[in-house]
C-alpha cells in the first residue's frame, strides 16, 4: 500500500470483524457515544497517506481527513518521526509551570505563519476548548458576557461553545446549564448583526468563515468584511472559529483571508496535530495582554496545556505545511477538482448546489435521504464520505491535503456514478 490506492474491498461494508467489535463497544460505552447503525459501524486498522484498512481488510479512500484533522493524510513520515522522537524524550511537561522547549518553537512558528499580528496563544486540547478560551478572552478583554453568534452556528459542546452553538439537538438537553448570553441572528444578515452588536453588553462577534456542521454555507460575499466593520464600530472583537477551515483548508492560511479579513482572536484546531489532540486560541498581541499576568495559578489552564507529543505534531504539521507548499497545492488542486466535480455531476438533477473553496467542497442534494443513499453507495465501494448539515443533505469533500489528484479524478467518476 502506498497511501494513494484505489479502493479495494473484499467483503461486505462492513464487515464481519467490524460488526463483532460494534457488539464489544456497544457493551462497554455509553449508547449515546457512537452510532450503532444499521449498519454497523466500520472500525480501522490502519492508514497511510489518503487510504484507510478496516479490520476486515478492505481498504478505502479517506475524502474526508478524519473530519479535517488528518491534513497531512495518515502516518505521514514528518509527523510520525516528530511523535516517535517526542515520545523518547519527553512525553508530558508541566505546561503552564515548566513547560517543554518544544511549546515555545511551536507558538513562535505559529505567529510567523498566521496572518498580521495573530501571535500570543493559549494552547488547548480540542477546537471546543480553543472556543473556550477565546470567550474568555472576549470577557477578559472588553469586560461584556454577550455574544453575538449565527443562526446554523457549531462551535462545540463544552458549556460555553456550547451556548453559542445554534443547532437545538445539542442545546435542548443542557439549556438548563447554559448561560444564555448568546444572541443568534441570521447567517449572512449584516444588518442584523449590527443591530445586535449595539447592545450594551456584547463583547465578542463569533463566526466562522464557512459554517462546517451547518453544511458548509458559505457567506455573502463582503459579508465578513461587514463584520469587522461592525466590530470596529462597535468596539467587541470579532472572534473567528476557524477550527474546520483553517491552516490550508481553503487555499489560504485562514478562510477570513479570502476577504482580507483578519479576526481579533482565532480558534484553531483540527488540523493543527494532524490527527494528534491539540488546537489553539490565537490573538493580537495587545488584545491578549487584557489577561492578567500568571502570579503563579493560570485563569485558564489544564493538565495537558502544551503537551510536548501534541506540541510536536503541530510543529511538524506547520513545517510540512511550508516544506510541501500544501497550502498554495489546496487552492490550485481544490480549484481543478471542483472544475472536473463541475463536469462530471454538475448537470445531474438532484444536485442541487457544487461549492468549496480549496479542499473544502460541499455537494448538496435536493433530498436528503438520496444524499444519505449516496454516501452509503459511496462507503461500501471504498470511498469514505461524510453527511453534513441539520438533514445531512450536503456531502462534505474535505480530502487530505496530501491527496493524489489521480483519486480526486477516480473519486469524481465515482460520485458521478453513485448519483445516477
Amino acid at each position: 500500500m502506498t497511501g494513494q490506492d484505489l479502493p479495494r474491498i473484499a467483503t461486505e461494508v462492513p464487515g464481519p470483524r467490524s460488526r463483532a467489535l460494534a457488539e464489544r463497544l456497544a457493551a462497554v460505552e455509553c449508547a449515546e457515544v457512537t452510532w450503532q447503525g444499521p449498519p454497523a459501524p466500520l472500525f480501522w486498522k490502519r492508514g497511510l497517506g489518503a487510504n484507510l484498512v478496516d479490520v476486515d481488510g478492505n481498504r478505502f479512500v479517506d475524502l474526508c481527513a478524519g473530519f479535517g484533522a488528518a491534513a497531512l493524510g495518515y502516518a505521514h513520515p514528518a509527523l510520525v518521526a516528530a511523535l516517535s522522537a517526542q515520545a523518547g524524550e519527553l512525553q508530558h511537561a508541566m505546561g503552564d509551570v515548566f513547560p517543554a522547549e518544544v511549546k515555545v518553537q511551536l507558538l513562535e512558528t505559529l505567529a510567523r505563519v498566521l496572518p498580521h499580528g495573530l501571535g500570543s496563544a493559549i494552547l488547548s486540547s480540542s477546537g471546543s476548548d480553543a472556543v473556550e478560551s477565546a470567550l474568555k478572552t472576549a470577557l477578559v478583554a472588553t469586560g461584556k458576557p454577550g455574544v453575538i453568534a449565527f443562526e446554523g452556528a457549531y462551535h462545540g459542546l463544552g458549556f460555553g461553545s456550547l451556548d453559542a452553538t445554534w443547532r437545538d439537538d445539542f442545546r435542548r438537553p443542557f439549556l438548563a446549564r447554559l448561560a444564555g448570553q448568546t444572541r443568534f441572528v441570521p447567517w449572512g444578515d449584516a444588518d442584523a448583526a449590527r443591530r445586535a452588536a449595539r447592545a450594551g453588553d456584547v463583547g465578542a462577534i463569533l463566526f466562522e468563515p464557512i459554517q462546517g456542521r451547518g453544511g458548509l454555507v458559505f457567506p455573502p460575499r463582503g459579508f465578513l468584511a461587514e463584520l469587522r466593520a461592525i466590530a470596529d464600530e462597535c468596539g467587541v472583537l470579532l472572534v473567528a472559529d476557524e477550527v474546520y477551515t483553517g491552516l490550508g483548508r481553503t487555499g489560504r492560511w485562514l478562510a477570513c483571508e479570502h476577504e482580507g479579513v483578519i479576526p481579533d482572536v482565532v480558534a484553531l484546531g483540527k488540523a493543527l496535530g494532524g490527527g494528534f489532540p491539540i488546537s489553539a486560541c490565537v490573538g493580537r498581541a495587545e488584545v491578549m495582554r487584557r489577561w492578567p499576568a500568571s502570579q503563579g495559578e493560570a485563569l485558564h489552564t489544564s493538565t495537558h496545556l502544551g503537551n510536548p507529543l501534541g506540541c510536536a505534531a503541530a510543529l511538524a504539521v506547520l513545517e510540512t505545511f511550508e516544506r510541501e507548499s500544501l497550502v498554495t497545492r489546496a487552492d490550485e488542486v481544490g480549484a481543478r477538482w471542483q472544475a472536473l466535480l463541475g463536469k462530471r455531476i454538475g448537470g445531474n438533477a438532484r444536485v442541487r448546489e457544487l461549492r468549496g473553496r480549496g479542499l473544502l467542497v460541499a455537494l448538496e442534494f435536493d433530498d436528503a435521504a438520496f444524499a444519505r443513499a449516496a454516501a452509503g453507495r459511496l462507503l461500501r465501494a471504498g470511498w469514505v464520505v461524510l453527511g453534513e448539515g441539520p438533514e445531512n443533505r450536503v456531502l462534505a469533500l474535505t480530502p487530505p491535503l496530501t491527496i493524489a489528484e489521480r483519486l480526486l479524478e477516480a473519486a469524481a467518476e465515482e460520485l458521478a456514478e453513485a448519483l445516477k
